[in-house]
C-alpha cells in the first residue's frame, strides 16, 4: 500500500509539471500502453473527447474490480475533462492460465451418462468433451485470486503511461488549435480595420440620401439648423467606433488567454467568443453599406470556426 501511494503521488506531480508546461490542450486523445509481468500482458487504452465535465466510462476486468477506484483517480485527476472511454485487457502468457478443467466433475457428468446409456439403451457420445464441457462446473474459474505487487504495479504502471501518451496526443491537438485560433483572431482584426474607409463613405451616403428625399417632399420649407440636428443625432445612433473598440479588446483579450501559462482556458475563450459575436452582429445591424455587410459575412464566418473548435479547447 506504501509503494502504490509513493506510486500514484510521482505520477501525479509529473502530470502537474506537465500541464504548467504546455499551455493550451485539446480534450480530444488516445493513448495505449502496454505493460508485462512474468505470466501476464496487461494492455491499457484510453480516448478522450470533449466533454463540459469529466465523464470517464471504465471496462475493467473482474480480476481487477478492486483496483477500479485506484485507476479512475489515475486517469481522472490529470485529464480534468472530456468523455473518456479507459479499456483494461488481459492475456495470460506462458503455461499458466485463469481457468481449469474440474476433473472430478466432469468424471461424475461421464459416469451419469454411462449409467443412463445403459438404463434407456442408447448410445454413448462420440464426443465426449463436447457434452460434458456443456454441464455446469466443469470448468473453474480463477478469477477471485489475489494479484500480487509486481501485477499491481504493471496495472498502475499501463495506465500511467497511456495517461502520458493521450496528454502528449492531447497537447499536439493543442499545438494545432492555438495556430488556427490565431489565424482566424489575425483575419478578424483585418476585417476589422479594413472597415475604417467605408465608414466616412456611409456617413456620407446617409447623409445625401436624407437630403435627396426631402427635396422630393414638394411644399416643404427647411430649417437648416433643425435639420442638421437630427442628421447628428441620426448618424450618431449609427456610430460604430465603441463596437470597433471593443471588438478589438475581446480581440486582444482571447490571445492573451490563449497564450496563459496554464490548462483550462476552454471556458473562458468560449465566453470571449460570444462577446466577440454580439459586437459582430451589432457591426452588421448599423453597417448601412454594402461592402460594410460583406466585411461583417467573413467575420461572421472566421467566428463560427472559432466557436466550434473552442469546444475541443480544455
Amino acid at each position: 500500500m506504501k509503494n502504490r501511494r509513493f506510486f500514484l503521488t510521482l505520477r501525479n506531480l509529473e502530470l502537474q509539471d506537465y500541464n504548467k508546461i504546455h499551455m493550451l490542450l485539446s480534450m480530444t486523445g488516445f493513448g495505449k500502453a502496454v505493460a508485462e509481468t512474468k505470466n501476464k500482458k496487461i494492455t491499457v487504452e484510453i480516448k478522450s473527447l470533449n466533454s463540459k465535465q469529466l465523464d470517464l466510462n471504465a471496462r475493467v476486468p473482474s480480476i481487477y474490480r478492486d483496483k477500479e477506484l485506484d485507476l479512475r483517480n489515475i486517469v481522472g485527476r490529470p485529464l480534468e475533462r472530456g468523455k473518456i472511454d479507459m479499456s483494461v485487457t488481459v492475456e495470460s502468457l506462458g503455461t499458466e492460465t485463469g481457468t481449469t478443467l474440474n476433473v472430478s466433475a466432469l468424471e461424475a457428468y461421464k459416469k451419469q451418462i454411462q449409467d443412463a446409456s445403459a438404463t434407456l439403451g442408447i448410445a454413448v457420445p462420440d464426443d465426449w468433451y463436447s457434452v460434458l464441457l456443456r454441464f455446469p462446473d466443469t470448468l473453474k474459474s480463477d478469477t477471485q485470486a489475489e494479484i500480487d505487487n509486481e501485477e499491481t504495479e504493471a496495472l498502475f504502471s499501463a495506465t500511467s503511461q497511456a495517461v502520458t501518451a493521450l496528454m502528449n496526443y492531447r497537447r499536439a491537438e493543442g499545438v494545432k488549435l492555438e495556430s488556427f485560433f490565431a489565424e482566424r483572431i489575425r483575419r478578424i482584426s483585418e476585417l476589422l480595420g479594413r472597415i475604417d474607409p467605408y465608414e466616412a463613405q456611409r456617413v456620407e451616403k446617409i447623409r445625401l440620401r436624407i437630403e435627396e428625399g426631402l427635396k422630393k417632399i414638394p411644399g416643404i420649407e427647411l430649417d437648416k439648423g433643425r435639420l442638421e440636428q437630427e442628421m447628428i443625432f441620426y448618424i450618431e445612433k449609427l456610430d460604430i467606433n465603441e463596437e470597433k473598440q471593443r471588438l478589438s479588446q475581446h480581440l486582444s483579450y482571447f490571445m492573451e488567454t490563449l497564450e496563459a501559462p496554464h490548462p483550462g482556458q476552454g471556458k473562458k475563450l468560449g465566453f470571449i467568443s460570444q462577446e466577440m459575436g454580439r459586437e459582430i452582429n451589432t457591426l452588421g445591424s448599423k453597417s448601412n453599406h454594402a461592402d460594410m455587410q460583406r466585411l461583417v459575412v467573413k467575420m461572421k464566418d472566421e467566428l463560427e470556426q472559432i466557436k466550434e473548435q473552442v469546444l475541443n479547447v480544455m
